[in-house]
């Protein structure tokens, strides 16, 4: 796919690790003119990030911003601004809060929802407003949403995370019918990555462990990289998928087969 995304300006929230970075990292590669790098915390991360960007010939500017603060959002988008478009906005900035035992209904506060739905929808709402003169400046850009299997299977970290992004596709469907033609926009929905997202806080022996049990009990027999989920991502993003939007792909290995009806799907 050498070229899909040549002379295209990128913007990718979140991505100073994990996907966001292999986002990044796989549009300059691509050939993208641009990659405007976000994060919120990870400084270090992110420069990392754009290094590599670099040294895949694309120019790059790296912004702070928390997606879930409107001020915030706007200040990204006018680091893209100098660009004078944007071609492809991937909305990957996510968070959760771990409460795995979804019976225990003490181990969420009205906070942690707010907090999550904060950064996880409304975040994403918000950027798409915020760089919207941007994405019709192209005259035919991409937004994708990184959600979640969790948003369509109910599994996952926690009740609050999964419900931020079942929200999150839908908005997804709302949005690429209010912002058509100009702008398309695509969810995915990844399983496990083997990323820090998915081990931070535990030891090596017991992430080794979760990679292996997620190998055995995937139906492709494999636990996903983020570079995995970062091509379909791609895809979404370039003009290879420019006759999709309002969609959702289920990127995760086929874990999803085993939650049948997808009732929310």
């Amino acid at each position: 796919m050498a070229g899909d995304f040549d002379g295209k300006v990128v913007l990718v929230t979140g991505s100073s690790t994990g996907l966001g970075a292999a986002i990044a990292i796989g549009a300059a590669q691509r050939g993208a003119e641009a990659v405007v790098v976000n994060y919120a915390n990870s400084a270090k991360e992110a420069e990392a990030t754009a290094d590599l960007c670099r040294a895949a010939g694309a120019e790059v500017v790296v912004v702070q911003g928390d997606v879930a603060e409107d001020e915030d959002c706007r200040k990204i988008a006018a680091a893209a601004a100098k660009f004078g478009k944007i071609d492809a906005l991937a909305n990957n900035a996510g968070i959760t809060k771990m409460a795995p035992n979804h019976g225990d209904l003490d181990a969420l506060s009205k906070d942690d929802f707010f907090r999550l739905y904060a950064v996880n929808t409304v975040g994403p709402f918000q950027m798409i407003r915020a760089t919207r003169a941007l994405l019709e400046a192209s005259g035919k850009a991409s937004v994708l949403m990184t959600s979640s299997i969790a948003a369509v299977t109910g599994v996952g970290s926690s009740v609050a995370y999964a419900a931020s992004k079942g929200a999150l596709n839908t908005m997804t469907i709302a949005l690429a019918r209010g912002l058509a033609p100009k702008i398309r926009v695509n969810a995915i929905c990844p399983g496990f990555i083997d990323t820090p997202w998915f081990t931070k806080g535990v030891s090596v022996e017991t992430a080794a462990k979760l990679r292996d049990g997620i190998a055995r009990q995937s139906p492709l027999k494999v636990a996903s990289k983020a570079e995995d989920i970062a091509d379909p991502a791609l895809f979404l993003l370039s003009d290879h998928s420019r006759h999709i939007t309002g969609e959702t792909l289920l990127v995760d290995a086929g874990m999803h087969l085993g939650f049948s009806p997808l009732v929310a799907r």
